[in-house]
């Protein structure tokens, strides 16, 4: 028989902020960014990392982490292997989901809408800001495929050191998410927690607030 764990008693109260009408911007985009500011100077490790969900031809979810490289209000800016599952499965289906999940502030943020390719210059310009070993990892990476052994990495990375200079693959470059969906959920006592969404209504931020 197989065992469980009893999970039922995990839990902690959230007693540190509320958020409330009067007290947002009509902007989301501001307001992520009054979140995003705070969440760097609350001690949280990668502000900027966040949960990626996408969904395949077969409609089949999954998520990954990725971190936030930009943002305004054209949109959130990642960067990836275009061939990588997540790749393929934005080729396929354009609409994904971001989460921000900010533990020490008792927050998250919950972003929806559509993704579509940066331009080459950006992720030219991008790839070249890198760190060495960052460049060189993301030419090396055949990401999402199967390979062999750990060694068959480190021997591609060993040749390609040999190399005199790192140029960016075309595979390789940015993806900018385009909202018409934010949540921000602060944490309540008793689980009463506050919930308030902007939706893009023909051009306009329209805000309501969700039952926790």
């Amino acid at each position: 028989m197989s065992s469980s764990k009893d999970l039922h008693d995990n839990r902690r109260n959230y007693t540190l902020s509320q958020l409330t009408e009067d007290h947002i911007s009509p902007n989301p985009f501001q307001q992520f960014g009054t979140w995003f500011d705070e969440a760097g100077k609350g001690g949280i490790l990668e502000p900027n990392a966040m949960a990626l969900s996408t969904v395949d031809a077969n409609g089949r979810p999954s998520s990954r982490i990725v971190l936030l490289k930009a943002f305004s209000e054209d949109g959130f800016v990642f960067y990836t292997n275009y061939h990588s599952r997540k790749g393929r499965d934005i080729a396929a289906d354009d609409q994904v989901a971001l989460l921000f999940f900010w533990d020490k502030l008792e927050r998250q943020v919950r972003i929806e809408g559509k993704v579509e390719k940066t331009t080459a210059n950006l992720s030219e310009e991008y790839f070249t800001s890198r760190p060495y070993e960052s460049r060189l990892s993301a030419v090396v990476s055949e990401q999402s495929e199967e390979i062999p052994n750990r060694e068959y990495l480190e021997d591609k990375l060993i040749a390609l050191r040999q190399q005199e200079s790192i140029k960016r693959p075309e595979h390789w470059g940015g993806y900018i998410v385009k909202p018409d969906y934010f949540e921000f959920w602060q944490g309540r006592a008793s689980r009463l927690h506050d919930r308030i969404v902007y939706e893009l209504d023909h051009g306009a931020w329209k805000i309501k607030r969700l039952a926790p």
